[in-house]
């Protein structure tokens, strides 16, 4: 990975309506909260996101950590298309749904192990998302290194295929060959997104496999905020984002 300038946009165009966005939510189109739970939609940005969805014809999906069924819950009347829990779970532009299952069992072994772990540590907060399981510590930022040598023993000790991704003050476990780059690079092959330039933008380490896709694409990979990336762009927060944003349209009116 190389360091991009966190101080400016570092050459980044004007957005337009005939490109292909992927975004990420948590960090990007929203700000981080205490909890998952605790984090909110608000109505300007659905407002936004659908009047990109309409000008672009479509080709605008929201590609994230969270699951579908969570995902819907928060943008109410407002339908995208979704790649939820880093591309383990997609609904195309056509309301088709694409799984990618992982084990049950595996999944309630992860949690019995950690069950003592957070008995013992009440400020982490173990997420199951269905397909994934999320130990967040963010409450509790002084175990992350305890966090992060637990989960790594035991996706060591399952050997089932997982791997762990790592956030912001979280450890996830997924299966995998599944990512939000292979999410992207899979709507990049159906309408309407195929054909046109995409763009990634996003704020974690989990957006990094997103970034390369679309680097590869010719595309814009777009990180938020400060901190090593291979995004080739930068916008300073949520706020930069969507005013990014709300600029393709703006022109499109001119």
């Amino acid at each position: 990975m190389t360091m991009a300038d966190s101080t400016n946009q570092g050459g980044l165009p004007a957005a337009s309506v005939d490109w292909a966005y992927f975004l990420d939510v948590d960090g990007t189109l929203i700000d981080i909260a205490e909890t998952p739970e605790a984090a909110t939609v608000d109505a300007a940005l659905l407002e936004l996101l659908g009047r990109l969805h309409r000008a672009s014809g479509g080709a605008v999906a929201l590609v994230s950590g969270r699951a579908l069924a969570d995902l819907d819950r928060r943008l109410g009347t407002c339908r995208l298309p979704l790649a939820g829990q880093h591309g383990l779970e997609r609904r195309d532009a056509a309301g088709r749904l694409w799984i990618h299952p992982a084990s049950p069992e595996t999944k309630r072994a992860f949690r019995a192990a950690l069950e003592p772990l957070l008995e013992r540590h009440p400020g982490l907060l173990l997420e199951d998302k269905g397909l994934t399981l999320a130990l967040h510590y963010r409450q509790a930022p002084e175990l992350g290194d305890m966090v992060r040598d637990t989960m790594a023993r035991l996706v060591a000790e399952a050997g089932d295929g997982l791997v762990l991704q790592e956030g912001k003050c979280v450890v996830e476990v997924k299966p995998g060959g599944v990512d939000k780059g292979t999410a992207v690079e899979e709507y990049l092959r159906e309408p309407p997104f195929a054909g046109r330039r995409p763009v990634f933008i996003g704020d974690d380490l989990n957006d990094e496999h997103g970034f390369a896709e679309v680097n590869r694409a010719q595309g814009l990979s777009i990180k938020v905020g400060s901190g090593e990336s291979c995004a080739r762009h930068r916008l300073g927060d949520v706020a930069a984002v969507r005013a990014w944003l709300a600029a393709a349209l703006e022109k499109e009116q001119t």
